[in-house]
């Protein structure tokens, strides 16, 4: 039973072998060019979405204000994986290890190294928080030292297990018994709130991934 449930996140399923990954790059083809160069609705719900999640990062990174290109087009593409993921028979790469952690290692790999090279000491007072006793030092800079090193990892863990447990529980119902005509519309209605609900979480998990993105990004460059 765990395995068949739990094999809607195999990325080498036979028959979609080839095409699984190809997923995350299918919004080429789901939007068009002329979408960029006339005035159109998908292209004005971009644009506000765009300007509304720049405007939310800007206050959180005052210094180097260009790196808010990043989170703002990395908040695009997981909130696109995630909803093309609720999609039938469409695999869902925000699911899988694999991607989230091609994501935030990276990322990760990239500030840390930025921060060391140019912003030592910065890096170096935030291993001691303020007003921390003289006797406790080398006991927080050993917590922030580790709570560092896996960033990247709970980065990666807590989008993919908010897609998984979602994904889970839709599969679950659909799975139920419809046998009882008085269970049928229970379950109808709760997949639908249940659908809505990953509606929202598609989006607020690209949101939290890009703001603490965002808030390393801070960190690294102050």
């Amino acid at each position: 039973m765990m395995t068949n449930l739990f094999s809607i996140f195999d990325p080498s399923t036979p028959n979609f072998l080839f095409s699984n990954w190809t997923s995350m790059f299918m919004f080429i083809l789901l939007s068009p060019v002329l979408m960029w160069n006339y005035p159109s609705r998908p292209k004005l719900l971009a644009s506000l979405l765009s300007n509304y999640i720049f405007k939310e990062f800007k206050p959180l990174i005052k210094k180097s204000s260009y790196f808010l290109v990043f989170p703002v087009t990395l908040f695009t593409f997981i909130t696109y994986n995630n909803l093309l993921g609720l999609a039938p028979y469409i695999f869902t790469g925000s699911s899988q290890l694999v991607f989230t952690v091609t994501l935030a290692l990276p990322i990760w790999m990239t500030l840390m190294l930025y921060g060391w090279l140019n912003n030592t000491s910065n890096l170096l007072i935030h291993l001691i928080p303020q007003s921390t006793p003289v006797f406790l030092m080398p006991f927080m800079v050993l917590v922030e030292t580790v709570s560092n090193m896996i960033r990247p990892l709970t980065l990666a863990v807590r989008l993919t297990a908010n897609m998984v447990a979602g994904h889970l529980l839709i599969v679950l119902l659909n799975s139920a018994d419809l046998s009882s005509i008085l269970l049928t519309p229970v379950i109808f209605s709760a997949k639908q709130m249940l659908l809505l609900l990953e509606l929202a979480v598609a989006f607020i998990q690209a949101y939290v991934f890009s703001v603490l993105v965002t808030l390393y990004a801070a960190e690294f460059t102050s």
